[in-house]
């Protein structure tokens, strides 16, 4: 038997978003949503955004099964439906259907899997979108409300984005799309006109823990890590699968000399995350130098951490951002990087070569600070 295909909207060591039973945290999401479903002017576009695992995804298929399960139609003299929770029962037909992925009235757009390379692409493609038109023509036969699912639109390409715009301006009838955002900004801002947002936010401590148990992972005893996945929980799972905590303290280590980077160090760093079999780690070094970034920012702002994500970080962080001029150079820094990573991932660069690249800048940048 072959392995299982990769799937893009799951977290390594955590259940999939729809098979997840609780959402923690987003109550407020949950209630606005409920409150434009009473109110009987349901947009047909919703933008869920938010902080990358705090919950946007799970928040997304409860939404589609509570949409899922109502009535098609509503009789003459029914009174208007005023539920408080996005809640159904597991026995539910269309939450059986579902769980299975079968849903007939369901349709989730993802990055898809390439044959050739074996690995999931790094976009979503035009492609991907185009199995829409043949979801609504077959799924109108059936009757009842339909709901596609966008994880995650910040993603789409613009051949894709431009397809979804489409159905966003013409919309089928009684269709709900939901398009799940990590990046809003990097949205078509014809995309983010024709919907309505809902807000998830960063967890509390005791939501964070919560929900890290129900994915049967703890988060005691390491301030570390609720430091760096800053309240969100994904983020902690995927720190926990990937020695997470590990990487960052080596990260610090290079950077422990700026505003001259630890260039031996810094290659070691680099070449770890050659080869197929370091893609993870790849991957996750750019996302926590983008969390580098953003922590020296918010240095510049507010001073240096109270809690440190590693050792000698904080007094790191008040040497290279003293005050908040520095601030906005970090932030700015942190977009261009963060472009270049998309970039250099999506045309497939070297993976030393880019951290390297990066790492270099942010040299250049703290000797600025040196020099001022």
């Amino acid at each position: 038997m072959s392995d299982p295909l990769p799937q893009p909207d799951q977290i390594e060591g955590a259940p999939h978003p729809r098979e997840t039973s609780r959402l923690f945290g987003q109550d407020q999401a949950e209630a606005d949503f409920l409150n434009a479903f009473a109110s009987g002017r349901l947009h047909s576009g919703w933008l869920i955004t938010g902080p990358r695992g705090v919950g946007k995804a799970t928040l997304a298929w409860r939404i589609a099964g509570f949409l899922l399960a109502q009535p098609s139609e509503t009789g003459l003299f029914d009174a208007p439906l005023t539920p408080d929770t996005l809640d159904i029962s597991s026995d539910h037909p269309d939450a059986r259907l579902i769980q299975s992925g079968a849903h007939p009235r369901l349709y989730v757009v993802r990055r898809p899997y390439d044959d050739k390379t074996k690995k999931l692409k790094t976009e979503i493609t035009v492609d991907a979108v185009r199995g829409l038109k043949g979801f609504f023509h077959m799924s109108a036969a059936d009757g009842g409300r339909r709901v596609v699912i966008v994880d995650a639109a910040d993603e789409l390409n613009r051949n894709a984005a431009n397809a979804i715009l489409k159905e966003l301006e013409e919309p089928p009838q009684n269709t709900t799309l939901l398009l799940i955002a990590h990046q809003p900004a990097r949205l078509l801002p014809t995309i983010r006109s024709r919907c309505r947002e809902l807000r998830c936010s960063s967890l509390p401590p005791d939501h964070f823990g919560a929900a890290l148990e129900q994915a049967n992972h703890s988060a005691e005893g390491s301030e570390a890590l609720s430091v760096l996945a800053a309240g969100s929980p994904g983020d902690a799972i995927r720190l926990l699968n990937h020695d997470g905590l590990a990487l960052y303290t080596e990260l610090v280590k290079v950077m422990g000399g700026l505003p001259s980077i630890n260039r031996p160090a810094a290659l070691a760093l680099a070449n770890a995350c050659v080869g197929a079999a370091n893609a993870t780690r790849f991957a996750l070094l750019l996302d926590l130098m983008d969390l580098f970034l953003s922590r020296a920012a918010r240095a510049g702002l507010m001073g240096p951490p109270a809690t440190q994500a590693a050792m000698g970080e904080a007094l790191l962080l008040a040497r290279i951002a003293p005050h908040d001029q520095m601030a906005r150079q970090w932030a700015q820094l942190q977009q261009e990087l963060s472009a270049r990573a998309r970039h250099g991932r999506a045309v497939n660069l070297d993976p030393a070569a880019l951290i390297l690249d990066m790492i270099f800048k942010i040299e250049e940048t703290a000797q600025g600070v040196a020099a001022t």
